[in-house]
């Protein structure tokens, strides 16, 4: 009963609230502070998929099965997929995720990766390991948590995949990618990533994991790392693009 009471006056005086709309959420909607309304704006990502970046493609880009943004672009990784568009609700969800310490989005997210994997038949079964984008050991500090590794061990745990966090390292600080121009963001980012046991990876079918993918920056340099190693196939899924 005092559970209760202080419970009530705890909501009396600090209501939970949605992290996106900021209206006083349901209780039965509260583990995550996210209100069914919002959730429900979430945009997907639908077919037909770029066959590099898998954004959805136009009437107009199917014909070419790739989109305008990919046709002179160089991918290190062999497919890309993402079940939501960067924008909206996931955009802010992801923002509270990675620099409000809101840690615990990363089973929703793994929720929505996971349900992806499942209704498009990704080919998870055929993946050796799970690897999520490294950040470098200052970045980690300062933010306390990988959140593409969050994430991924999601993945790791609903399809029973090995998460492998301790081959592939970030070995040196970059700037934060999002105030830079696309060429900015390759010089930036280029030679930050290291493979430090080229055994595990050699010959191996990757599923690299991360929160969004943007310019590809990134994602593609974590790749051309991974593939100089050996791996036979990097697949990249991110949460939005």
């Amino acid at each position: 009963m005092l559970a209760c009471l202080l419970k009530g006056i705890k909501d009396l005086i600090y209501p939970d609230c949605c992290l996106v709309c900021k209206n006083k959420i349901e209780t039965n909607q509260a583990q995550n502070l996210i209100c069914a309304n919002c959730l429900g704006k979430i945009e997907n990502n639908l077919p037909p998929f770029c066959s590099a970046c898998g954004r959805h493609l136009d009437t107009e880009a199917i014909k070419k099965n790739s989109c305008n943004g990919c046709k002179d672009a160089k991918f290190y990784f062999d497919r890309a997929f993402s079940p939501c568009v960067y924008t909206g609700t996931i955009k802010k969800l992801i923002h509270e995720f990675k620099y409000c310490n809101k840690d615990y989005l990363g089973k929703t997210f793994g929720a929505i990766m996971n349900e992806f994997i499942h209704d498009y038949n990704l080919p998870i079964q055929h993946f050796d390991y799970i690897i999520p984008v490294p950040l470098h050991k200052s970045r980690l500090r300062e933010r306390e948590f990988n959140q593409a590794q969050i994430i991924g061990r999601q993945v790791a745990e609903r399809f029973g995949k090995k998460l492998l966090t301790d081959a592939f390292i970030r070995n040196k600080p970059t700037k934060t990618q999002a105030t830079l121009s696309v060429r900015e963001r390759e010089q930036n980012i280029k030679g930050s990533f290291l493979v430090t046991k080229p055994e595990l990876i050699k010959d191996t079918n990757l599923l690299l994991i991360d929160d969004v993918l943007t310019t590809a920056a990134t994602s593609n340099e974590a790749a051309k790392t991974l593939k100089a190693a050996g791996a036979k196939t990097v697949i990249l899924l991110t949460l939005a693009s």
